[in-house]
């Protein structure tokens, strides 16, 4: 811009300095040339004018009217009734680079006053862009409450009801088992009944978990070692699918909350990103701080989520496994929720996911 602005102030000076030298270095005689002469000094005061508004048109018809004057006076004073008609002439030069000057300031106010109202226009849109994301995303928030309260009705009833005859089917099964020859099939049959009965019933308290969460407890704690707590834990089921886990995050990192919750999610999260590497891969966990909240990623390379189900993945009884319930990501949603955070979740097919938990600090170390 600078560098534009120095060109036009030399295109100014040299036309300005070549006219004059030619009004001086022509003789009186030729006064055809001179009339020549004088129509050309409008082009600089025209284009100081546009270039650089009023103040560029005035500037440049006093200065061609300063350095004009001399030649007026002392060659053409002794032609009788010429001068005069060249004072005119110079009268004209600063009336023509007034209105010029004029009519170019305020084309370029028009035009700031464009780009101003353009910008606001801009800025207006992307505010009613984010607003009717903020709307959209509060929508989905209510389905998910309202899905969230009719599972909650109704799985308070039914878990109640399935779990008795659930825990007598067991022990049925167990008495059933004990009086078996472990030689038999049928001893296999029985183990298989109980097998599958627990597995019903942990899908019965996963459904009471979410119909009745517990309230959080306030309490401040270390996340780093809470996560060191996941990890120990999933130790076992980590090494038999051979999934080599990095955990990136020193010293302490303390969190207010409900610390059995908040292991619960990363259980939840740490298991999820195992059962997406069923033949190995890397885990990476991380946890920092970041713009006054806690950070926590869980980071796996395994199969990844479809584009698709990316948005659904939070929703009860939705999963992409033929032997998932569909409730862990959604209790680890509502435990985050709960504690006035936020999830988030890349991936691509093939090239694993990142699950982000966003959690509140305490005032003083934000």
């Amino acid at each position: 811009m600078r560098r534009n602005s120095t060109i036009r102030l030399a295109i100014l000076v040299v036309l300005v300095l070549g006219i004059t030298s030619l009004h001086y270095l022509t003789t009186t005689q030729k006064d055809e040339y001179h009339d020549i002469y004088r129509r050309l000094y409008y082009i600089p005061i025209i284009l100081g004018g546009l270039w650089y508004a009023l103040r560029g048109g005035v500037a440049t018809s006093i200065g061609i009217s300063i350095l004009y004057a001399p030649h007026v006076v002392f060659q053409w004073g002794h032609h009788q009734g010429v001068p005069l008609e060249q004072y005119l002439e110079i009268l004209l030069y600063n009336l023509i680079g007034f209105l010029t000057g004029i009519l170019s300031q305020r084309e370029i106010m028009q035009r700031i006053r464009a780009e101003k109202t353009a910008q606001r226009l801009e800025e207006s849109y992307a505010k009613l862009h984010e607003q009717a994301d903020l709307v959209l995303e509060i929508e989905e928030q209510l389905r998910r409450a309202d899905r969230l309260s009719a599972l909650g009705e109704l799985s308070a009833g039914l878990a109640h009801e399935i779990r008795n005859p659930l825990g007598s089917i067991r022990g049925t099964a167990e008495i059933l088992k004990d009086g078996i020859d472990p030689a038999d099939k049928r001893y296999e049959f029985a183990q298989i009944l109980i097998k599958e009965v627990d597995r019903l019933n942990r899908v019965v308290q996963d459904f009471l978990d979410f119909s009745r969460p517990a309230a959080a407890r306030r309490e401040s704690f270390d996340v780093l070692e809470v996560l060191r707590d996941v990890l120990t834990l999933t130790r076992q089921p980590t090494q038999k699918n051979q999934v080599r886990v990095v955990f990136e995050g020193e010293g302490a990192l303390k969190v207010p909350g409900d610390r059995e919750q908040l292991k619960q999610a990363f259980l939840n999260l740490v298991l999820n990103a195992l059962q997406a590497m069923p033949a190995g891969g890397t885990l990476t966990v991380s946890a920092g701080a970041e713009a006054g909240e806690a950070q926590i990623r869980f980071a796996d390379t395994g199969q990844g989520i479809p584009e698709e189900s990316l948005d659904r993945i939070f929703n009860p009884f939705f999963t992409t496994r033929s032997e998932g319930t569909g409730l862990g990501l959604a209790i680890t949603h509502r435990i985050v929720q709960g504690h006035g955070g936020r999830i988030e979740v890349e991936s691509r097919p093939g090239e694993g996911a990142i699950f982000t938990l966003h959690l509140p600090l305490p005032a003083a170390a934000s």
